[in-house]
């Protein structure tokens, strides 16, 4: 990820702070939950001055431009100046911005666009007055914009359209909506998007089932949300419902294979609401995206966004769902303040999915997925404190002058869960649950920092039910600590006979079929192999279970960075054809990053990168370019 130093003026902007409350009620004697409700804390990823102007709704007027790969139109802000300032600040990066005015009379507006920084971009402060209610800014996105990726039909199933998907989080929103962009505002907001009338548009927000003659649509959010959680699809879809309120939109040629993939949906939502209270946002669809979305799901609100490496067949990678869906508490209802809070947001929402999993599948299923996370926390825990910031292996983050995207790793998301499952086992499930309703339910729509928290845990947890336990050393401790709970599985227990078995034996000695054992069990196995297992016997387990092309996503690209690993160059070809037409971060970084430890593979990187690189999203090539030290 690209560094900066903030410069002076940033840091000005960033430490302001006000009193000024949104609506809400007072909910604790030590305001802890007030203070979350109304204070918008500094945000070190932000040149907004929310903590004296805000926006409350937002509402856009787009086209979307295929031919010119651009989208255009007004934002309108409607803002609560509680300062009473004569200036409002948006973030904006690599936006045109053609005209601004404020007002119900469109009354012109002075504006200036600051020094551009290469990871923030830009304030564009506009010149109020204390009555301003409403500004409204006219814009394009640029060929820089790094929140939308346009596709060429060739690059879709269908091959006949063309397709655009967004992805704000975490401050990517800034690059195709003129926004104050930090997590510690919440907006509602309504769109009008005109499309080509061949396809349809949906957001994360009320969406149409069909497409109609015009291709125009609107859509309206009426529960408050932060910015990166607006945003946009258009392709040749079609819906299939799978529930009352849930259901799945893909191109048609997906839609059947994606219905039969996530029809447990309906499930999970009630599982979920079993746990921690009513889903609060209607319905719950899920949109399958081409394979350049960069992300295994995100969590955008009524619009799960994800990948379809999902669609493996047989339902084994549907935990992507769960984890999104566990979203709309954690995350979506309850938000971290800043980045630096991340951990708020996918700790919760990790141990969450897993909770969800173990009621539908059963504890022995959970548990595997847990000790899989378990073993890349591991992994990743090493690699940080080698690393230039061994801090990183903390909950809470300083990642002031560092792109926010540092701090989404294994640590905020297993680290996170395991913090909880630790604490679900010092106080025992039914009082941690109780607990967690209760978090979830005074909470809702309001943003939250690590220290608030921490407050809210010591009064409704660890002192009402005397629960010693060892807060700080998960938090604001490195590494994974011995306190934390452990999980083991009788199925992994097998799995590790059966690699005692390759050892000394073939291949063709375990006497197993790939589906005898799940996904989970697979890639324990593949994770424990010998590290001096011969080239010959990598070839006998692929020519045995064809790793290689099995379709599983997860399983094939575990498969190429253990042939990378050993030596083993028969699955390659098959590599290749996965990286370009993968791209999903999760599974390029190891590959790549595999492929880069040694000259002959950074090669080889380099050349299927040159590929593959025209079909990513740029928050993967961000990170690919700094591994392979590419320049475009």
């Amino acid at each position: 990820m690209m560094k900066l130093i903030i410069s002076a003026a940033l840091i000005v902007t960033v430490l302001a702070s006000c009193n000024g409350s949104k609506e809400g009620n007072e909910k604790s004697k030590d305001n802890t939950a007030s203070k979350s409700e109304n204070m918008i804390v500094k945000d070190a990823h932000s040149y907004a001055n929310v903590a004296d102007v805000h926006t409350t709704h937002l509402h856009l007027i787009l086209n979307v431009d295929f031919d010119n790969q651009k989208v255009s139109g007004i934002v309108e802000h409607k803002i609560e100046n509680t300062a009473g300032v004569d200036k409002v600040i948006f973030d904006i990066k690599d936006l045109q911005i053609d005209k601004v005015t404020i007002g119900e009379n469109d009354e012109e507006a002075k504006f200036e666009i600051g020094e551009a920084d290469e990871l923030l971009g830009s304030p564009l402060t506009v010149s109020i007055t204390p009555e301003t209610k409403i500004v409204k800014i006219h814009y394009a996105t640029t060929d820089k914009t790094e929140a939308l990726q346009f596709l060429n039909p060739q690059q879709t199933a269908g091959k006949k359209y063309p397709y655009l998907f967004s992805q704000g989080e975490a401050i990517l929103t800034r690059t195709w909506i003129p926004c104050q962009d930090t997590p510690g505002n919440r907006i509602t907001y309504s769109a009008d998007v005109k499309v080509p009338s061949e396809l349809l548009a949906v957001m994360s927000a009320d969406n149409p089932q069909e497409k109609n003659n015009t291709g125009e649509y609107q859509f309206k959010m009426k529960n408050p949300i932060p910015s990166y959680l607006i945003a946009l699809a258009v392709g040749d879809l079609v819906f299939h419902p799978i529930g009352p309120r849930t259901g799945v939109y893909a191109e048609p040629s997906m839609i059947q294979s994606a219905a039969f993939e996530l029809s447990d949906m309906e499930r999970m939502v009630e599982s979920a609401e079993n746990l921690y209270g009513p889903y609060q946002w209607g319905r719950y669809d899920v949109i399958v995206l081409p394979p350049s979305f960069p992300f295994g799901g995100m969590e955008n609100p009524k619009l799960t966004f994800a990948t379809p490496t999902i669609l493996a067949g047989d339902k084994s990678l549907v935990s992507l769902i769960a984890h999104e869906l566990a979203h709309s508490w954690s995350g979506n209802l309850v938000t971290n303040a800043t980045w630096e809070d991340f951990w708020l947001n996918e700790g919760f929402t990790v141990y969450f999915e897993n909770r969800i999993m173990e009621q539908i599948y059963g504890k022995e299923y959970a548990d595997m997925l847990a000790l899989i996370e378990y073993q890349e926390l591991q992994q990743e825990v090493k690699d940080i404190s080698e690393g230039e910031h061994p801090e990183d292996t903390h909950l809470k983050l300083n990642l002031a002058g560092r792109n926010p995207d540092d701090g989404m790793t294994s640590i905020a998301y297993v680290k996170g869960a395991f913090f909880l499952k630790s604490l679900e086992n010092a106080a025992g499930r039914e009082k941690f649950d109780a607990f967690l309703k209760k978090y979830f339910t005074e909470h809702q729509f309001q943003t939250i920092t690590t220290e608030d928290f921490v407050a809210y845990l010591k009064e409704n947890l660890l002192e009402k039910d005397n629960v010693a336990f060892n807060i700080d050393e998960w938090i604001y401790g490195p590494g994974i600590p011995e306190s934390g709970i452990s999980i083991t599985s009788d199925k992994f227990t097998k799995v590790d006979a059966k690699i005692e078995e390759l050892k000394n034996g073939s291949a063709k000695d375990l006497k197993l079929k790939r589906n005898d054992w799940s996904t989970q069990e697979w890639l324990h196995f593949m994770r424990h192999l010998p590290s001096d297992l011969s080239v010959a016997k990598m070839k006998e387990l692929d020519d045995i279970y064809n790793f290689k092309a099995c379709g599983n996503s997860e399983l094939m690209s575990e498969w190429y960075v253990q042939s990378i690993r050993h030596g083993y160059h028969g699955a390659e070809k098959d590599m290749e054809a996965f990286l370009i037409n993968v791209g999903r971060r999760k599974f390029l970084m190891p590959i790549y990053g595999e492929l880069a430890n040694s000259e002959e593979g950074k090669q080889l990187a380099r050349k299927i990168y040159e590929k593959a690189r025209p079909n990513y999203h740029a928050i993967s090539t961000n990170s690919i370019d700094q591994l392979l030290s590419y320049e475009s």
